[in-house]
């Protein structure tokens, strides 16, 4: 039932943002609401108005991919929501229910401590939690460890922490295509009791949260740049990529890179010798005096 309302709500949203004369129809007379009518989105889609309407209500299960593709041209879907719309569709079979509980593999632990300490890097898992994260996204993002671990969140932490929109120049990007990835999960999983806690969580917490998650935006972007205003090191612009562990469905390694000799790189290695600082000081207060390795000369 929750999949039938999601896609009941996407198609909604899709038909009230487009106006008659971006399908080539003249508008005539006053219209009541906002977009296409369902007549005109299921005349140009070349089906029934009545079929049309059963699927917006969420009263047909499952319309056949020439529908769906009929629809996606009609309504204007980019890539990401075709692909959206596909899944609460579900023309294809809906994946296996994950485990409750993901697990980031030894060997891609491993592979975060090796990109430390020049490359920032963490992973998601399908609810956009941090699983797992080297000692460089900390100092760049924030202390994932002292979350816990229904907070240690991407999505939470755009929207929920303060500290958040002074680090991210641009927070509105940022904290949207976050959201946007989270509406995709929704799709992939409408009954993972793990990602409707957090829908429910932010929803309470953040009233940007609330405007923009009826909007219905979908992305699920591999790549691109963030600009941060860190408060030890100053402006840096880093590229991310998002990329996907084999074998682990819906595992995501996320780095964060500058251009070769460029400011943001000084930076990163300014950050990295401040972490590893501050890391070492740490090492020595938890092992007590008696075990400090004297300084030379001292």
């Amino acid at each position: 039932m929750q999949a039938r309302k999601e896609l009941s709500d996407f198609l909604r949203s899709r038909r009230d943002r487009l106006r008659p004369e971006d399908v080539g129809l003249t508008s005539v007379g006053r219209r009541r609401t906002p977009g296409l009518r369902r007549t005109e989105i299921a005349h140009l889609a070349g089906i029934s108005v009545d079929y049309y309407v059963r699927m917006e209500q969420g009263r047909d299960g499952r319309p056949s991919p020439t529908v769906l593709e009929a629809l996606s041209r009609v309504l204007g879907l980019d890539e990401d929501e075709r692909s959206h719309l596909y899944t609460l569709a579900r023309s294809e079979p809906a994946p296996r229910r994950a485990n409750s509980d993901e697990e980031v593999r030894p060997s891609v632990r491993r592979l975060l401590e090796l990109l430390n300490p020049s490359t920032p890097a963490f992973v998601v898992g399908r609810r956009m939690e941090v699983l797992a994260w080297n000692d460089l996204a900390v100092a760049l993002l924030t202390d994932f460890e002292a979350c816990r671990p229904p907070l240690r969140n991407m999505v939470w932490h755009g929207f929920c922490d303060p500290a958040a929109r002074e680090l991210y120049v641009d927070w509105e990007q940022m904290a949207r295509q976050e959201l946007a990835h989270l509406r995709v999960a929704v799709g992939r999983y409408p009954d993972d009791p793990g990602i409707v806690a957090l829908v429910g969580e932010l929803f309470l917490k953040s009233e940007d949260f609330r405007q923009w998650w009826e909007n219905h935006d979908v992305q699920d972007r591999s790549h691109g740049l963030r600009e941060f205003d860190h408060p030890l090191v100053g402006k840096l612009e880093l590229h991310y990529e998002s990329l996907s562990v084999p074998g682990v469905l819906d595992q995501k390694l996320v780095t964060y890179t500058a251009d070769k000799g460029s400011p943001s790189q000084a930076a990163l290695e300014a950050l990295a010798a401040a972490a590893a600082e501050t890391k070492r000081a740490h090492a020595e207060r938890e092992a007590g005096p008696e075990n400090r390795v004297a300084a030379p000369g001292g």
